[in-house]
């Protein structure tokens, strides 16, 4: 750990013990500025800049910090990767007790809902469901093709910046529907993505993900097909009030450098050379946040 791959996290290591820094790297900070801009893309749209500060701030704690750090961690304590994962490179053991710090973030998260508006605590506690039904057995959706993506796409893609804009109180719009939309879909692009590199791993363990059932080419064909479906949506969400939607030229060309090389040449990639294809997927939904952005903004 105290490598020169990882100066940064032997510097965390001297300042908070070993013991706990694995269970700050299994909440896998590292997503958090993803998970942020995801999340912070809807209260901007519902509020410009004139957020509720308080509301915000911890509307962002209770579904970052609580609901996206305690569902990585339980997804952890289950499966108990030894290899590379998502936004953790070499990952320490899982500590001892993350199952327990895990489920009590999640009941946290529930808990402080609470205190903002109801579509905000609705849609909280619903992605703390699917986190559970995700990664806990017997269920452990994960494990089922299909079941994983649907998943995803609904917690991750939709609910996400639809949480941001629940907590400003504001109803929502056809518009940001249309978006969150188009949201479900392009996580449908992204979540094959992050299993292409993880399939030898995923096998050991004798999870059937999306990408093990119906193998790595057609999965990337499937990630193109969705990136199409959601730029679609996207156009309609900027249609709906009345703005010129050939910005969004910019976020379908960067989706393209990534995808097209990486059908092209997939079965001469490296499980690194994937991986690297992941993180180019990130910098991509960065340019789509960035777009809807700039064309939603009122």
């Amino acid at each position: 750990m105290g490598s020169s791959r990882f100066l940064l996290r032997g510097f965390f290591e001297r300042i908070l013990g070993r013991k706990a820094l694995a269970y700050l790297l299994h909440l896998r900070p590292l997503e958090w500025p993803t998970m942020t801009a995801h999340f912070l893309l809807g209260t901007l749209l519902a509020m410009g800049w004139a957020l509720p500060w308080r509301a915000t701030l911890l509307g962002w704690f209770i579904f970052v910090v609580l609901l996206n750090g305690g569902t990585l961690a339980i997804n952890s304590a289950y499966d108990q990767d030894e290899g590379d994962i998502g936004y953790l490179k070499a990952p320490p053991n899982p500590p001892e007790h993350l199952l327990a710090v895990s489920a009590t973030m999640l009941a946290a998260s529930v808990a402080l809902g609470f205190l903002l508006p109801r579509p905000f605590f609705w849609i909280n506690l619903a992605c703390v469901v699917m986190s559970v039904l995700y990664s806990v057995p017997p269920v452990r959706l994960k494990a089922r093709a299909g079941w994983d993506l649907l998943i995803n796409c609904i917690g991750f893609g939709m609910l996400t910046p639809l949480g941001g804009w629940a907590l400003t109180g504001r109803p929502f719009t056809p518009a940001i529907i249309a978006a969150a939309t188009g949201f479900a879909f392009l996580f449908a692009t992204l979540y094959p993505m992050t299993q292409i590199y993880q399939v030898a791993e995923d096998s050991r363990r004798g999870d059937r993900t999306l990408v093990i059932r119906v193998g790595i080419g057609p999965s990337l064909a499937l990630a193109l097909g969705t990136m199409l479906l959601a730029h679609l949506w996207f156009a309609w969400g900027v249609v709906l009030l009345h703005r010129n939607p050939v910005s969004l030229l910019l976020s379908l060309a960067v989706w393209l450098l990534v995808l097209v090389p990486w059908m092209t040449h997939w079965r001469r990639w490296t499980d690194a050379q994937h991986e690297a294809g992941m993180y180019r997927g990130l910098v991509a939904w960065a340019v789509t946040d960035l777009s809807l952005l700039a064309l939603l903004w009122h």
